[in-house]
């Protein structure tokens, strides 16, 4: 069977070694000595073991799952706004108008990196290429580019934004239009107390973190 091996190019080792699941590192002497000892190995000391190691990964997974169903029944992430026609005809209509809104940039944001960054500034200066509207320095912003007012101030999925604090400004909103958004000075520990009060209340949290 050697033989076999040696005459076969380590293009067609490496296939072999594929299908049967062996790694396909070295060189052309260590794959025919991995397909050698492959062949060697009784198939009857491999069989038993492969419905143990499914079953064992059958069990993990399964404890996976559960762990996950349980939290996601901890807390409701995701819950939708109560809407009226005219409120949801406006968010499409405006999330119809955003696909078509160009990006601004701001004056040479391509020659220093700290501007690429940065929002959004009126082009000011009597040469100013922007300001002029040349189309190569990119768009300006200007009033036709806005949008629905009836979804003004909206959250793409509906909800009206509150900044919230502290636990205590969770008990002014209405979770059936409103929803919570966390300020970036909380802190962990506040934060986690937060998520913990709105799951009671069913108070959706926008920028919920993943590992709360």
């Amino acid at each position: 069977m050697s033989d076999d091996f040696s005459s076969m190019t380590v293009a067609q080792l490496k296939e072999l070694l594929k299908e049967r699941d062996l790694p396909v590192s070295g060189n052309k002497k260590d794959l025919i000595a991995r397909l050698e000892g492959a062949d060697d190995a009784p198939a009857q000391d491999e069989a038993p073991e492969a419905p143990e190691a499914s079953q064992d990964k059958d069990d993990a997974w399964d404890d996976d799952d559960w762990d996950g169903e349980g939290e996601d029944e901890l807390h409701t992430a995701r819950q939708k706004p109560v809407l009226d026609d005219a409120t949801r005809e406006a968010l499409a209509l405006r999330a119809a108008q955003k696909a078509k809104t160009p990006t601004f940039r701001r004056t040479e944001w391509f020659r220093y990196a700290r501007l690429s960054r940065s929002g959004w500034r009126k082009p000011k200066g009597m040469d100013n290429k922007q300001r002029r509207n040349y189309k190569y320095r990119g768009s300006l912003v200007r009033v036709g580019h806005g949008k629905v007012a009836a979804a003004r101030g909206l959250h793409p999925s509906g909800f009206s934004e509150v900044m919230v604090h502290n636990v205590a400004d969770l008990d002014a909103i209405d979770p059936a239009v409103e929803a919570a958004r966390i300020g970036s000075a909380v802190g962990g520990r506040k934060r986690a107390t937060i998520h913990a009060r709105a799951d009671e209340l069913g108070i959706r949290v926008l920028n919920r973190r993943r590992d709360a």
